[in-house]
């Protein structure tokens, strides 16, 4: 039998899917630093508590993937003495605001014309792939700012597992983490104590049905096929990830070099 090992996550009240990425082994057999990358979801409902644990990080940044609809909806991040924020969105600040809105309010006919017949999941690996394609001035800003001087870092968008989880996804890739642990962690979104709670208007009948919510499954869901679909765009644009880190993202075996030294043991 499996030794179980007690978690050592801080049991953070308002805040979604924290986990430190210390520990992840690389292919060349080394583990990224403890304490240096971090990932959760947004701060805006963060307790004292919560506040103060995040404090103790000693973070340099909080790059904030949430675009103005997020930011709306939820609020702006706690501040963190010191700490610099860098709201860097990863969709169209008014991408998708009619769509959640409509999410919220539980309006079934419409949830089954967007959603049913794999029309959601088919929605998520299209934001997966568009991300990888139209984003890379993003994760070059992230990934030179990361190389010069912006950890300990934390990255979240509002769940912490679709533009957080990608670019996470990239970063690891960039410090030469193996792909599988790279899908692992992405897949620990699933945890119930990590996924987001969205806040539903209620004011429909059917606001929590079952139905309701086997509809809206797949956009709440880290599935493994999302992050293959962005990996596949990937190899599909760039030929591999080293060509894409490269050309798509101008990182240099240099600028490579200083984000190991920075972030991997």
């Amino acid at each position: 039998m499996t030794q179980q090992v007690p978690s050592t996550e801080p049991e953070l009240t308002g805040v979604r899917n924290f986990r430190d990425l210390g520990g992840l082994p690389t292919v060349d057999g080394r583990r990224v630093r403890r304490g240096v990358l971090f990932r959760s979801g947004h701060l805006a409902h963060a307790t004292g508590e919560d506040t103060a644990f995040l404090a103790s990080l000693g973070l340099h940044t909080i790059f904030d993937f949430r675009n103005a609809a997020d930011r709306k909806l939820e609020g702006a991040d706690v501040e963190l003495p010191g700490v610099r924020n860098v709201n860097l969105p990863l969709s169209d600040p008014a991408d998708g605001a009619e769509f959640w809105k409509m999410v919220r309010d539980g309006d079934l006919d419409q949830l089954r014309e967007l959603l049913a017949d794999d029309k959601a999941a088919n929605r998520m690996i299209h934001s997966y792939r568009t991300m990888v394609t139209e984003r890379t001035e993003e994760h070059s800003q992230v990934l030179h700012a990361l190389a010069e001087d912006s950890v300990p870092v934390l990255m979240h968008c509002a769940a912490g597992k679709d533009r957080a989880g990608l670019s996470i996804a990239v970063t690891l890739l960039a410090l030469g983490v193996e792909r599988d642990a790279v899908v692992e962690d992405y897949l620990k979104s699933n945890a119930t104590h990590r996924r987001y709670k969205v806040r539903r208007s209620g004011s429909a009948a059917s606001a929590y049905s079952p139905e309701v919510m086997e509809l809206l499954s797949p956009l709440f869901d880290a599935r493994a096929e999302y992050l293959a679909a962005a990996l596949e765009t990937i190899e599909e644009t760039w030929g591999d990830v080293d060509t894409y880190l490269e050309r798509g993202l101008r990182v240099t075996a240099g600028t490579r070099e200083r984000l190991r030294e920075r972030m991997v043991d």
